[in-house]
Protein backbone atom coordinates (compact mmCIF):
# COMPACT_ATOMS: atom_id res chain seq x y z
CA UNK A 1 0.00 0.00 0.00
CA UNK A 2 0.48 3.71 -0.13
CA UNK A 3 2.07 4.60 2.65
CA UNK A 4 -1.15 4.21 4.95
CA UNK A 5 -1.57 0.58 5.98
CA UNK A 6 0.63 -1.58 3.60
CA UNK A 7 2.23 -2.67 6.32
CA UNK A 8 -0.41 -3.65 8.00
CA UNK A 9 -0.66 -7.17 6.35
CA UNK A 10 2.49 -9.21 6.15
CA UNK A 11 2.66 -12.88 5.82
CA UNK A 12 1.17 -15.75 4.42
CA UNK A 13 -0.65 -17.78 1.70
CA UNK A 14 -3.01 -20.98 1.59
CA UNK A 15 -2.56 -23.49 -1.31
CA UNK A 16 -2.38 -24.33 -4.80
CA UNK A 17 -5.72 -26.40 -4.97
CA UNK A 18 -9.47 -25.62 -6.88
CA UNK A 19 -11.12 -23.89 -4.04
CA UNK A 20 -14.13 -26.14 -3.25
CA UNK A 21 -17.59 -24.96 -1.33
CA UNK A 22 -16.61 -27.61 1.76
CA UNK A 23 -18.67 -27.91 4.46
CA UNK A 24 -18.36 -26.09 7.13
CA UNK A 25 -18.31 -25.81 11.29
CA UNK A 26 -18.76 -22.43 11.39
CA UNK A 27 -22.44 -21.63 9.96
CA UNK A 28 -23.05 -19.48 7.03
CA UNK A 29 -26.13 -17.67 7.18
CA UNK A 30 -28.81 -19.71 6.06
CA UNK A 31 -30.27 -17.82 3.37
CA UNK A 32 -27.20 -17.04 1.47
CA UNK A 33 -27.89 -16.22 -2.16
CA UNK A 34 -23.70 -15.84 -2.24
CA UNK A 35 -22.16 -18.44 -4.94
CA UNK A 36 -18.70 -18.90 -3.48
CA UNK A 37 -15.62 -17.99 -5.32
CA UNK A 38 -13.57 -20.69 -6.61
CA UNK A 39 -10.25 -21.25 -8.95
CA UNK A 40 -10.12 -23.38 -12.38
CA UNK A 41 -6.71 -23.48 -13.72
CA UNK A 42 -5.25 -19.85 -13.71
CA UNK A 43 -9.20 -18.05 -13.18
CA UNK A 44 -11.44 -17.50 -10.60
CA UNK A 45 -14.92 -18.74 -11.32
CA UNK A 46 -18.39 -17.75 -9.45
CA UNK A 47 -20.18 -21.26 -10.78
CA UNK A 48 -19.64 -22.22 -14.38
CA UNK A 49 -18.96 -18.44 -15.23
CA UNK A 50 -15.47 -16.61 -15.24
CA UNK A 51 -14.97 -14.55 -12.42
CA UNK A 52 -12.57 -11.08 -12.57
CA UNK A 53 -11.78 -8.84 -9.63
CA UNK A 54 -13.49 -5.21 -9.85
CA UNK A 55 -12.58 -3.76 -6.33
CA UNK A 56 -11.10 -0.94 -3.90
CA UNK A 57 -9.12 -1.35 -1.39
CA UNK A 58 -10.92 -0.60 1.72
CA UNK A 59 -9.25 1.01 4.81
CA UNK A 60 -10.88 4.13 6.14
CA UNK A 61 -8.72 5.76 9.06
CA UNK A 62 -5.56 4.03 7.58
CA UNK A 63 -2.65 2.95 9.40
CA UNK A 64 -2.80 6.53 11.77
CA UNK A 65 -6.33 5.52 13.03
CA UNK A 66 -6.26 1.21 13.17
CA UNK A 67 -10.02 0.37 12.97
CA UNK A 68 -12.01 -2.14 11.66
CA UNK A 69 -14.47 -1.28 8.64
CA UNK A 70 -16.15 -4.32 8.55
CA UNK A 71 -17.29 -4.10 11.94
CA UNK A 72 -18.64 -0.78 11.71
CA UNK A 73 -21.86 -1.73 9.85
CA UNK A 74 -23.36 1.75 9.74
CA UNK A 75 -20.08 2.82 7.98
CA UNK A 76 -19.74 -0.32 5.75
CA UNK A 77 -23.38 -0.04 4.45
CA UNK A 78 -23.06 3.94 4.01
CA UNK A 79 -20.19 2.76 1.82
CA UNK A 80 -21.77 0.18 0.09
CA UNK A 81 -23.70 2.67 -2.09
CA UNK A 82 -20.77 3.79 -3.20
CA UNK A 83 -19.29 0.38 -3.99
CA UNK A 84 -22.60 0.07 -5.95
CA UNK A 85 -22.67 2.88 -7.99
CA UNK A 86 -19.21 2.64 -9.04
CA UNK A 87 -20.34 -1.10 -10.56
CA UNK A 88 -17.41 -3.16 -7.94
CA UNK A 89 -18.09 -6.62 -7.03
CA UNK A 90 -15.40 -6.90 -4.60
CA UNK A 91 -13.10 -4.64 -1.51
CA UNK A 92 -9.83 -5.62 -0.07
CA UNK A 93 -9.49 -4.84 3.29
CA UNK A 94 -6.41 -4.81 5.04
CA UNK A 95 -6.42 -5.61 8.33
CA UNK A 96 -9.76 -6.42 10.89
CA UNK A 97 -10.25 -6.91 14.79
CA UNK A 98 -10.99 -10.63 14.90
CA UNK A 99 -12.65 -10.47 18.26
CA UNK A 100 -15.48 -8.36 16.82
CA UNK A 101 -18.77 -8.91 15.14
CA UNK A 102 -19.01 -8.58 11.41
CA UNK A 103 -22.35 -10.47 10.31
CA UNK A 104 -24.38 -7.36 9.83
CA UNK A 105 -21.73 -6.00 7.03
CA UNK A 106 -20.74 -8.88 5.77
CA UNK A 107 -24.52 -9.66 4.81
CA UNK A 108 -25.09 -6.20 3.38
CA UNK A 109 -22.14 -6.71 1.30
CA UNK A 110 -23.74 -9.89 -0.12
CA UNK A 111 -26.84 -8.97 -0.54
CA UNK A 112 -25.12 -6.11 -2.94
CA UNK A 113 -22.96 -9.17 -4.14
CA UNK A 114 -19.96 -7.69 -3.02
CA UNK A 115 -17.29 -10.01 -2.24
CA UNK A 116 -13.96 -9.41 0.09
CA UNK A 117 -10.48 -10.37 -0.06
CA UNK A 118 -8.83 -9.91 3.48
CA UNK A 119 -5.38 -9.47 4.73
CA UNK A 120 -4.87 -11.65 8.18
CA UNK A 121 -2.33 -9.71 9.52
CA UNK A 122 -2.10 -6.68 11.49
CA UNK A 123 0.73 -4.15 12.50
CA UNK A 124 1.33 -6.35 15.94
CA UNK A 125 0.65 -9.69 14.43
CA UNK A 126 2.88 -10.72 11.32
CA UNK A 127 6.12 -11.48 9.81
CA UNK A 128 9.12 -9.18 10.53
CA UNK A 129 11.18 -9.42 7.13
CA UNK A 130 14.01 -8.93 9.12
CA UNK A 131 13.66 -11.27 11.75
CA UNK A 132 11.34 -13.91 10.40
CA UNK A 133 12.22 -16.97 12.03
CA UNK A 134 11.63 -15.43 15.48
CA UNK A 135 8.05 -13.80 14.33
CA UNK A 136 7.15 -17.12 12.82
CA UNK A 137 5.66 -18.93 15.90
CA UNK A 138 2.84 -19.80 17.42
CA UNK A 139 0.86 -17.33 18.86
CA UNK A 140 1.02 -15.50 15.23
CA UNK A 141 -0.54 -18.49 14.13
CA UNK A 142 -3.19 -18.73 16.41
CA UNK A 143 -3.77 -15.01 15.93
CA UNK A 144 -4.25 -15.73 12.12
CA UNK A 145 -5.87 -18.78 11.81
CA UNK A 146 -8.49 -16.98 14.41
CA UNK A 147 -9.42 -14.60 11.88
CA UNK A 148 -9.44 -17.05 8.68
CA UNK A 149 -12.26 -19.13 11.62
CA UNK A 150 -14.26 -15.55 11.81
CA UNK A 151 -14.24 -15.55 7.65
CA UNK A 152 -14.14 -18.63 6.21
CA UNK A 153 -17.83 -18.92 7.14
CA UNK A 154 -18.95 -16.35 4.62
CA UNK A 155 -20.06 -17.08 1.40
CA UNK A 156 -18.53 -13.82 0.04
CA UNK A 157 -15.22 -13.57 1.59
CA UNK A 158 -13.59 -13.99 -1.67
CA UNK A 159 -9.89 -15.08 -0.49
CA UNK A 160 -7.55 -14.47 2.31
CA UNK A 161 -4.12 -12.75 1.45
CA UNK A 162 -1.48 -14.09 3.42
CA UNK A 163 0.97 -11.28 3.27
CA UNK A 164 1.59 -8.00 1.63
CA UNK A 165 4.81 -6.81 0.48
CA UNK A 166 6.82 -8.64 3.30
CA UNK A 167 9.65 -9.30 0.22
CA UNK A 168 10.08 -5.60 -0.93
CA UNK A 169 14.03 -5.80 -2.04
CA UNK A 170 16.74 -8.19 -2.47
CA UNK A 171 17.80 -9.20 0.90
CA UNK A 172 14.43 -9.73 2.46
CA UNK A 173 13.12 -12.89 -0.30
CA UNK A 174 15.11 -14.23 3.03
CA UNK A 175 11.65 -14.54 4.26
CA UNK A 176 9.91 -16.01 1.73
CA UNK A 177 10.27 -19.50 3.04
CA UNK A 178 8.36 -18.66 6.02
CA UNK A 179 5.90 -16.49 4.23
CA UNK A 180 5.40 -20.28 2.28
CA UNK A 181 5.38 -21.82 5.37
CA UNK A 182 2.55 -20.20 6.92
CA UNK A 183 1.04 -20.40 3.62
CA UNK A 184 0.92 -24.20 4.43
CA UNK A 185 -0.07 -24.10 7.50
CA UNK A 186 -3.24 -21.93 6.92
CA UNK A 187 -4.25 -24.46 4.01
CA UNK A 188 -3.96 -27.08 6.68
CA UNK A 189 -5.69 -25.17 9.00
CA UNK A 190 -8.98 -24.59 6.81
CA UNK A 191 -8.57 -28.29 5.84
CA UNK A 192 -8.42 -29.94 9.36
CA UNK A 193 -11.10 -27.85 10.76
CA UNK A 194 -13.32 -28.92 7.75
CA UNK A 195 -13.64 -24.91 6.78
CA UNK A 196 -14.78 -24.01 3.66
CA UNK A 197 -11.53 -23.78 1.74
CA UNK A 198 -10.86 -20.03 0.65
CA UNK A 199 -8.59 -19.21 -1.85
CA UNK A 200 -5.63 -17.72 0.19
CA UNK A 201 -2.23 -16.04 -1.64
CA UNK A 202 0.17 -13.28 -1.28
CA UNK A 203 0.07 -9.09 -2.56
CA UNK A 204 3.91 -8.68 -3.59
CA UNK A 205 5.53 -4.99 -4.06
CA UNK A 206 5.63 -2.82 -6.62
CA UNK A 207 9.06 -3.45 -7.20
CA UNK A 208 10.77 -5.70 -10.19
CA UNK A 209 13.42 -6.87 -8.42
CA UNK A 210 12.45 -10.48 -7.73
CA UNK A 211 8.90 -10.47 -8.25
CA UNK A 212 8.58 -13.14 -10.90
CA UNK A 213 10.75 -15.55 -8.37
CA UNK A 214 8.64 -14.69 -5.61
CA UNK A 215 5.34 -15.74 -8.20
CA UNK A 216 7.38 -18.85 -9.40
CA UNK A 217 8.27 -19.45 -5.76
CA UNK A 218 4.56 -19.53 -4.28
CA UNK A 219 3.66 -22.15 -6.97
CA UNK A 220 6.45 -24.27 -6.72
CA UNK A 221 6.42 -27.60 -4.90
CA UNK A 222 4.52 -30.01 -3.33
CA UNK A 223 0.84 -29.55 -3.91
CA UNK A 224 0.01 -28.69 -0.16
CA UNK A 225 3.05 -25.98 -0.42
CA UNK A 226 1.76 -23.83 -3.28
CA UNK A 227 -0.64 -20.74 -2.90
CA UNK A 228 -4.00 -20.89 -4.50
CA UNK A 229 -3.29 -17.24 -6.39
CA UNK A 230 -0.78 -14.85 -6.91
CA UNK A 231 -1.22 -10.50 -6.85
CA UNK A 232 0.89 -8.32 -6.84
CA UNK A 233 0.72 -3.91 -6.32
CA UNK A 234 1.00 -2.23 -9.58
CA UNK A 235 1.58 1.72 -10.48
CA UNK A 236 3.17 1.51 -13.62
CA UNK A 237 0.40 2.90 -16.11
CA UNK A 238 0.58 6.23 -15.07
CA UNK A 239 -2.25 8.33 -17.60
CA UNK A 240 -1.83 9.34 -20.14
CA UNK A 241 0.19 5.42 -21.07
CA UNK A 242 -0.91 2.37 -22.92
CA UNK A 243 -0.42 -1.21 -22.59
CA UNK A 244 2.70 -0.78 -24.57
CA UNK A 245 4.04 2.47 -22.67
CA UNK A 246 3.21 0.90 -19.37
CA UNK A 247 5.30 -2.11 -19.97
CA UNK A 248 1.81 -4.24 -18.61
CA UNK A 249 2.92 -6.10 -22.40
CA UNK A 250 5.36 -7.24 -21.18
CA UNK A 251 4.51 -8.40 -17.90
CA UNK A 252 1.50 -10.11 -19.74
CA UNK A 253 4.29 -12.02 -21.95
CA UNK A 254 6.44 -13.28 -18.72
CA UNK A 255 3.33 -14.21 -16.73
CA UNK A 256 1.88 -16.26 -20.00
CA UNK A 257 2.12 -19.52 -18.88
CA UNK A 258 1.93 -19.66 -15.20
CA UNK A 259 -0.84 -21.67 -13.44
CA UNK A 260 -2.28 -20.03 -10.68
CA UNK A 261 -5.13 -17.07 -11.31
CA UNK A 262 -3.09 -13.57 -10.85
CA UNK A 263 -5.09 -10.04 -10.37
CA UNK A 264 -3.21 -6.43 -9.25
CA UNK A 265 -4.04 -6.41 -5.25
CA UNK A 266 -3.20 -2.22 -5.91
CA UNK A 267 -3.64 -0.09 -9.21
CA UNK A 268 -4.10 3.42 -9.76
CA UNK A 269 -0.89 5.87 -10.77
CA UNK A 270 -1.49 9.10 -9.63
CA UNK A 271 1.40 10.86 -10.84
CA UNK A 272 -0.56 12.80 -13.69
CA UNK A 273 -4.34 13.08 -13.97
CA UNK A 274 -6.23 9.96 -13.41
CA UNK A 275 -8.68 8.60 -16.32
CA UNK A 276 -8.37 4.90 -15.83
CA UNK A 277 -6.89 4.15 -18.94
CA UNK A 278 -5.97 1.29 -17.61
CA UNK A 279 -8.93 -0.39 -16.89
CA UNK A 280 -9.94 -0.87 -20.59
CA UNK A 281 -6.79 -2.45 -21.04
CA UNK A 282 -6.97 -4.69 -17.75
CA UNK A 283 -10.50 -6.51 -18.85
CA UNK A 284 -9.32 -6.86 -22.31
CA UNK A 285 -8.24 -10.14 -24.02
CA UNK A 286 -5.32 -8.68 -24.33
CA UNK A 287 -4.87 -9.44 -20.72
CA UNK A 288 -7.46 -11.88 -19.25
CA UNK A 289 -5.59 -15.06 -20.76
CA UNK A 290 -3.41 -14.26 -17.51
CA UNK A 291 -4.90 -11.42 -15.05
CA UNK A 292 -8.27 -11.86 -13.14
CA UNK A 293 -8.78 -8.03 -12.88
CA UNK A 294 -7.63 -6.25 -9.64
CA UNK A 295 -7.94 -3.49 -6.80
CA UNK A 296 -7.92 0.46 -7.01
CA UNK A 297 -6.44 1.84 -4.92
CA UNK A 298 -8.37 3.33 -2.71
CA UNK A 299 -11.61 4.47 -1.56
CA UNK A 300 -10.88 6.91 1.09
CA UNK A 301 -8.39 9.52 0.93
CA UNK A 302 -5.87 9.49 3.38
CA UNK A 303 -3.63 11.86 2.65
CA UNK A 304 -1.43 10.94 0.13
CA UNK A 305 -4.20 11.90 -2.82
CA UNK A 306 -5.13 8.45 -3.70
CA UNK A 307 -8.30 8.30 -2.35
CA UNK A 308 -11.51 8.22 -4.24
CA UNK A 309 -13.62 9.55 -1.44
CA UNK A 310 -13.00 11.72 1.43
CA UNK A 311 -14.81 10.83 4.63
CA UNK A 312 -15.96 13.27 7.57
CA UNK A 313 -17.44 11.76 10.21
CA UNK A 314 -20.64 10.46 8.76
CA UNK A 315 -20.38 12.69 5.74
CA UNK A 316 -18.71 11.44 2.33
CA UNK A 317 -17.78 13.47 -0.75
CA UNK A 318 -16.37 12.09 -3.87
CA UNK A 319 -13.80 12.96 -6.23
CA UNK A 320 -13.22 13.81 -9.84
CA UNK A 321 -11.32 10.44 -9.60
CA UNK A 322 -14.12 8.40 -8.05
CA UNK A 323 -16.30 10.25 -11.34
CA UNK A 324 -13.66 9.29 -13.55
CA UNK A 325 -13.63 5.23 -12.38
CA UNK A 326 -16.92 4.50 -12.64
CA UNK A 327 -16.92 6.06 -16.42
CA UNK A 328 -14.14 3.84 -17.05
CA UNK A 329 -15.85 0.82 -15.55
CA UNK A 330 -19.10 1.88 -17.30
CA UNK A 331 -17.93 1.87 -20.53
CA UNK A 332 -15.89 -1.26 -19.78
CA UNK A 333 -17.23 -4.79 -20.17
CA UNK A 334 -15.80 -7.95 -19.34
CA UNK A 335 -14.55 -10.05 -22.31
CA UNK A 336 -17.90 -12.55 -23.30
CA UNK A 337 -17.17 -16.50 -22.69
CA UNK A 338 -13.82 -17.80 -20.39
CA UNK A 339 -11.59 -14.78 -21.33
CA UNK A 340 -8.83 -17.32 -22.85
CA UNK A 341 -7.80 -19.21 -19.78
CA UNK A 342 -5.47 -21.57 -19.08
CA UNK A 343 -7.46 -24.50 -18.07
CA UNK A 344 -4.93 -26.75 -17.20
CA UNK A 345 -3.23 -24.42 -14.40
CA UNK A 346 -0.01 -26.02 -13.38
CA UNK A 347 3.28 -26.09 -10.83
CA UNK A 348 5.96 -23.42 -11.56
CA UNK A 349 9.71 -24.52 -10.73
CA UNK A 350 11.36 -23.33 -8.29
CA UNK A 351 13.87 -20.24 -8.43
CA UNK A 352 17.31 -20.72 -8.44
CA UNK A 353 19.04 -18.73 -5.99
CA UNK A 354 20.48 -15.35 -7.52
CA UNK A 355 22.01 -12.76 -5.24
CA UNK A 356 21.18 -10.14 -4.39
CA UNK A 357 17.72 -9.92 -6.12
CA UNK A 358 16.85 -13.36 -4.84
CA UNK A 359 18.68 -14.66 -1.95
CA UNK A 360 17.09 -17.96 -0.92
CA UNK A 361 19.37 -21.24 -1.21
CA UNK A 362 16.82 -24.07 -0.69
CA UNK A 363 13.73 -25.16 -1.95
CA UNK A 364 12.71 -26.53 1.96
CA UNK A 365 10.08 -24.33 4.54
CA UNK A 366 10.79 -24.44 8.30
CA UNK A 367 8.42 -26.80 10.22
CA UNK A 368 5.04 -25.48 11.88
CA UNK A 369 6.13 -24.62 15.64
CA UNK A 370 5.21 -27.18 18.03
CA UNK A 371 2.48 -25.68 20.15
CA UNK A 372 0.66 -24.81 16.86
CA UNK A 373 0.20 -28.21 15.76
CA UNK A 374 -3.30 -28.24 17.72
CA UNK A 375 -5.12 -25.69 16.11
CA UNK A 376 -4.99 -27.69 12.81
CA UNK A 377 -7.58 -29.91 14.10
CA UNK A 378 -8.81 -28.13 17.28
CA UNK A 379 -9.71 -24.33 16.03
CA UNK A 380 -8.16 -21.23 16.82
CA UNK A 381 -9.70 -20.57 20.04
CA UNK A 382 -9.98 -17.62 21.61
CA UNK A 383 -9.71 -14.50 19.21
CA UNK A 384 -7.85 -11.55 20.90
CA UNK A 385 -8.87 -8.70 18.36
CA UNK A 386 -7.10 -5.49 18.14
CA UNK A 387 -6.23 -5.19 21.88
CA UNK A 388 -3.95 -8.24 22.00
CA UNK A 389 0.12 -8.12 23.12
CA UNK A 390 1.35 -8.96 20.05
CA UNK A 391 3.23 -11.74 18.31
CA UNK A 392 6.61 -10.64 16.51
CA UNK A 393 8.63 -11.75 20.25
CA UNK A 394 6.65 -13.90 21.87
CA UNK A 395 5.40 -17.69 21.88
CA UNK A 396 7.98 -20.41 20.34
CA UNK A 397 9.61 -20.44 17.08
CA UNK A 398 9.74 -23.18 14.36
CA UNK A 399 12.74 -25.76 15.82
CA UNK A 400 13.18 -28.08 12.36
CA UNK A 401 12.89 -28.13 8.90
CA UNK A 402 9.60 -29.61 7.34
CA UNK A 403 9.49 -32.58 5.00
CA UNK A 404 8.06 -31.92 2.13
CA UNK A 405 4.05 -32.79 1.99
CA UNK A 406 3.83 -32.01 5.80
CA UNK A 407 1.34 -29.15 5.14
CA UNK A 408 -1.10 -32.68 4.62
CA UNK A 409 -2.67 -32.48 8.34
CA UNK A 410 -1.65 -35.72 9.62
CA UNK A 411 1.78 -34.99 8.38
CA UNK A 412 1.80 -31.84 10.65
CA UNK A 413 0.07 -33.25 13.83
CA UNK A 414 2.22 -36.55 13.97
CA UNK A 415 -0.57 -38.91 13.11
CA UNK A 416 0.18 -40.20 9.39
CA UNK A 417 2.42 -43.24 8.83
CA UNK A 418 2.95 -42.41 5.34
CA UNK A 419 4.82 -40.29 3.43
CA UNK A 420 2.32 -37.22 2.50
CA UNK A 421 4.16 -35.84 -0.02
CA UNK A 422 1.74 -36.87 -2.84
CA UNK A 423 -0.90 -36.03 -0.72
CA UNK A 424 -3.84 -33.37 -1.69
CA UNK A 425 -7.38 -32.49 -0.18
CA UNK A 426 -8.26 -30.57 -3.66
CA UNK A 427 -9.68 -30.93 -7.03
CA UNK A 428 -7.79 -28.29 -9.26
CA UNK A 429 -4.95 -27.17 -10.81
CA UNK A 430 -2.23 -28.82 -8.62
CA UNK A 431 -4.62 -31.85 -7.78
CA UNK A 432 -3.75 -35.46 -7.49
CA UNK A 433 -0.66 -34.51 -9.99
CA UNK A 434 2.75 -33.46 -11.01
CA UNK A 435 1.91 -30.83 -13.63
CA UNK A 436 4.31 -29.69 -16.31
CA UNK A 437 6.63 -27.29 -14.70
CA UNK A 438 6.29 -24.04 -15.95
CA UNK A 439 9.11 -21.37 -15.86
CA UNK A 440 9.48 -17.69 -17.48
CA UNK A 441 12.38 -15.57 -18.00
CA UNK A 442 13.28 -12.18 -16.18
CA UNK A 443 11.32 -9.37 -17.00
CA UNK A 444 11.92 -7.45 -20.17
CA UNK A 445 11.08 -3.77 -18.67
CA UNK A 446 12.28 -1.92 -15.52
CA UNK A 447 8.84 -0.79 -14.16
CA UNK A 448 7.74 2.54 -13.58
CA UNK A 449 8.18 1.91 -9.47
CA UNK A 450 7.53 4.00 -6.72
CA UNK A 451 8.66 1.42 -3.92
CA UNK A 452 9.83 4.77 -2.13
CA UNK A 453 6.30 6.02 -1.51
CA UNK A 454 5.59 2.73 -1.21
CA UNK A 455 6.34 1.49 2.64
CA UNK A 456 5.72 -1.74 2.58
CA UNK A 457 5.51 -4.24 5.70
CA UNK A 458 7.61 -0.96 7.61
CA UNK A 459 5.28 -1.46 10.91
CA UNK A 460 7.41 -4.58 10.73
CA UNK A 461 10.74 -3.53 11.90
Amino acid sequence: MKGTVASMATAVSLGASTVLGAATNLQARADSKVTPITVKGNAFFKGDDRFYIRGVDYQPGGSSDLADPIADAKGCKRDIENFKELGLNTIRVYSVDNSADHDECMNALADAGIYLVLDVNTPDYSLNRKDPEISYNDVYLQYIFSTMEKFAKYDNTLAFFSGNEVINDGPSSKAAPYVKAVTRDMRSFLRGNKLREVPVGYSAADVDTNRLEMAEYMNCGTDDERSDFFAFNDYSWCDPSSFEKSGWDQKVKNFTGYGLPLFLSEYGCNTNTRKWEEVEALYSTKMTGVYSGGLVYEYSEGGNDYGLVKISGSDVKTNKDYDALKTAFKKTDNPSGDGNYNSTGGASGCPVQSKPNWDVSTDALPAIPAPAKKYLTKGAGKAVGFSGDGSQNSGTRSTSTATQGSGDVAAATGTSSGDAASSTSSEGAAAGFKPTQFTFGPAAVSLVSIASAVLGASLIL
